[in-house]
């Protein structure tokens, strides 16, 4: 399977939130990919996994599983474009899971993705 639909599913299992509108999940999963087709996929095998449900363009989170910033979002110096904002960054935040890195991001775009603003 393509490394960035497991990426996606990892980060979809650790969104804290119950529930989202299906826009405010894509926007999520456009830090991955935007390639439609991967993004379904993503949502599909979500849905398969039982990471999510979906009805009437809501997604329900099933996962308990939250980032943990102290151990799982990390920061880095350098020339960074932020993944969800493509602002000009020179720290970059960056959630390491068991799928891999996803990031950079700026440090309000890192609570957004995660679910936590």
């Amino acid at each position: 399977m393509d490394e960035r639909v497991e990426l996606g599913l990892a980060l979809l299992e650790r969104l804290e939130h119950d529930s989202l509108p299906l826009p405010d999940l894509l926007d999520r999963i456009e830090t991955i990919t935007t390639n439609p087709t991967l993004t379904r996929t993503i949502l599909d095998e979500a849905e398969l996994r039982g990471i999510i449900e979906r009805e009437d363009g809501i997604v329900r989170v099933k996962s308990r599983q939250y980032v943990r910033f102290q151990e799982q979002v990390v920061t880095k110096e350098g020339d960074f474009h932020c993944q969800r904002c493509g602002s000009s960054l020179s720290t970059g935040h960056f959630i390491k899971l068991e799928a891999g890195e996803i990031g950079p991001f700026g440090s309000s775009c890192i609570r957004k993705v995660t679910g936590r603003e």
